[in-house]
């Protein structure tokens, strides 16, 4: 136990620079006070002392704010910072070296009993006020934005945000068909603005589906205009004497070309 919480207090100088020494970190931090009422309620809970343990769960709930039901396992090394309106649920597991901030809710969405709260596996963070719900799994070294509320698994090494939470990884893999649509969107001269090929979003997902049709669509309109011209040597050079868009389609174009270059910039910026 006392080894345990020399690692806890070694977590806080490590995460929160704000810390300054070990009286003060034993003293002010909410989330140490919970952590050590909960390492012995989580011992009653296991030596079938449940009354007890939940009575000390409660106590302290009411001294620090922070809700830790006494049946969630928790690995070392834990740190919530700040703490307040932290709800850990009785099914929950968290490995090592996992962080969370204050407002963070690891629920359930079923009143069923047994396995129906979440795990997060090591090295985890968790943004302020984010819900993780249900019986699944936060891969190793995830994190999960303030606010967002996930419900299904997220995978390692990836960032949930949102509402409802869409995944972003880094160092993705590279996919040819993603390559494709991308160099195909950029000969038409379309950029989604603030969209990358790493967010899962359904309008992202559209927009593939759109490009991929597009894409046929001028393939097929080209080889009929091939086969066109093989019968009528006129269509061709009719064609190239035709201006493909009028001068108020062009003034838009390049009106919202503009707008895009514009708040591409200021993004960047």
């Amino acid at each position: 136990m006392l080894k345990q919480l020399k690692e806890d207090i070694q977590a806080v100088f490590a995460r929160d620079p704000a810390a300054r020494n070990t009286l003060e970190v034993l003293t002010t931090y909410p989330g140490i006070h919970a952590l050590i009422m909960h390492r012995v309620a989580h011992e009653l809970w296991t030596k079938d002392c449940k009354g007890s343990a939940r009575l000390l769960s409660s106590f302290s709930r009411f001294a620090t704010g922070i809700e830790i039901h006494p049946g969630a396992k928790i690995g070392r090394r834990f740190f919530i910072d700040h703490g307040m309106g932290v709800v850990i649920g009785e099914t929950a597991e968290i490995g090592d070296d996992v962080t969370l901030y204050h407002g963070v809710t690891l629920g359930g969405t079923t009143w069923n009993k047994g396995k129906r709260h979440p795990t997060l596996e090591d090295g985890v963070v968790v943004g302020a006020g984010a819900k993780i719900l249900g019986p699944f799994t936060v891969g190793k070294n995830a994190k999960v934005g303030s606010n967002a509320v996930v419900t299904k698994e997220v995978p390692p090494e990836t960032t949930a945000v949102g509402n409802p939470a869409r995944f972003i990884t880094k160092n993705k893999p590279k996919d040819d068909e993603e390559n494709r649509r991308r160099d195909y969107a950029e000969s038409i001269g379309f950029q989604p603005y603030a969209a990358t090929q790493d967010q899962s979003d359904p309008i992202l997902d559209g927009m593939r589906v759109l490009l991929d049709r597009i894409q046929l669509n001028e393939k097929r309109m080209n080889t009929l205009c091939q086969r066109l011209s093989l019968l009528d040597p006129t269509f061709k050079k009719q064609q190239l004497n035709e201006q493909p868009f009028s001068d108020e389609e062009l003034k838009i174009i390049e009106e919202a070309k503009r707008e895009c270059e514009a708040q591409s910039s200021q993004s960047k910026a």
